[in-house]
C-alpha cells in the first residue's frame, strides 16, 4: 500500500534457547521496522492479572469443584496429585484456565519456557533498538474469549486436555506446532492447522471458531490501520493466525494487498 510494508511473522508463546538466534531474514526485517507489533505486551503484567481475576477465577466462596462432573474432578485430582499439587491450590480457577496451565506445565517439563518464547524475544529486540511496541489486543479481550465458554463447554475443554495429557495427544499437537515453527516446512504447517482445528471436540471448535475465526478479521483490520501510520511495521502474531484460507495473509490479499512469502 503506497510503498508501505508489514512483515508478518508467526510466533510461538513458549520456546527454548535452540530457537535462537532468529533467522537472518527476520533480523533484517526488525532492523528496518519503525515499530514492533505483538498480540500482547507481556512485559506489563498488571492488565493481565486484572483480566485473570475478572475472567479466570470464580467469585469468592465458589470453586471449580462445584462445576465439574465427578469423573472429571477425579481425573483432575489424579493429574495434579502426580505433580505434587492439590486441587485446593487451583480451586479458584475456571476449568479452561486450569487446562491451559496444565499444558504450560507439561511443556515446561519438556524444557520450554515462556521467557524463551518468540514474543519475549521480539519485545527484547524492540527495547534494545528503541522501537515503539503496539499491542494488537488486550489481556481483557483475550481472556474474555475463553470466559465466553459456558459451563459445559469449559468443563469439556478441561476433560479433553486431561485426556490428551493422559494419552500424549495434547503434547504431540503442541510439539508439532513448535516443530513446524522451527522448520518453516509448508506441509508441516498445513498439518498443524488441520490437527488443531478439525474434529467435533470443544478445543478444536473453540480454536477454529473463536481463537482464529473471530480474531483474524479483527487483527487484519488492526494491521491495515497500523500500515497507514508507519512505512515499515513488524507484526509478530501466533503462528496459527497465518495459516489456511482464513489466515491473515489470505485475508489481506483479499483486501487488495500484495502478499509474498519471504521466509
Amino acid at each position: 500500500m503506497d510503498g508501505r510494508v508489514a512483515y508478518l511473522f508467526g510466533t510461538v508463546h513458549m520456546g527454548m534457547r535452540g530457537f535462537y538466534p532468529l533467522p537472518p531474514e527476520v533480523r533484517r526485517a526488525l532492523v528496518g521496522a519503525n515499530r514492533v507489533v505483538v498480540e500482547l505486551d507481556t512485559r506489563v503484567n498488571g492488565p493481565f492479572q486484572r483480566a485473570l481475576d475478572l475472567h479466570g477465577r470464580y467469585a469468592p466462596g465458589d470453586d471449580i469443584r462445584r462445576h465439574l462432573p465427578a469423573p472429571t474432578l477425579r481425573a483432575l485430582t489424579e493429574v495434579l496429585h502426580a505433580q505434587g499439587i492439590s486441587v485446593t491450590s487451583m480451586a479458584s480457577y475456571k476449568p479452561w484456565l486450569v487446562a491451559n496451565l496444565l499444558l504450560s506445565m507439561e511443556l515446561e517439563r519438556k524444557g520450554y519456557r515462556r521467557s524463551e518464547g518468540v514474543e519475549a524475544t521480539l519485545l527484547a529486540q524492540a527495547r534494545r533498538r528503541g522501537l515503539q511496541v503496539t499491542e494488537l489486543e488486550s489481556a481483557e479481550y483475550q481472556l474474555a474469549l475463553y470466559d465466553s465458554m459456558d459451563e459445559r463447554q469449559s468443563a469439556r475443554y478441561l476433560e479433553e486436555v486431561l485426556d490428551g495429557l493422559k494419552n500424549g495427544r495434547s503434547l504431540r499437537t503442541v510439539q508439532a506446532v513448535l516443530d513446524a515453527w522451527a522448520s518453516g516446512d509448508a506441509h508441516a504447517l498445513d498439518v498443524v492447522l488441520q490437527e488443531s482445528t478439525s474434529g467435533p471436540g470443544v478445543v478444536a471448535e473453540f480454536t477454529r471458531r473463536v481463537l482464529l475465526g473471530r480474531r483474524n478479521p479483527d487483527i487484519a483490520d488492526q494491521i491495515e490501520r497500523l500500515m497507514r501510520e508507519d512505512s515499515v511495521t513488524f507484526v509478530g502474531v501466533g503462528l496459527l493466525h497465518l495459516l489456511g484460507a482464513n489466515g491473515l495473509p489470505q485475508l489481506l490479499a483479499q483486501r487488495g494487498y500484495l502478499v509474498e512469502r519471504v521466509y
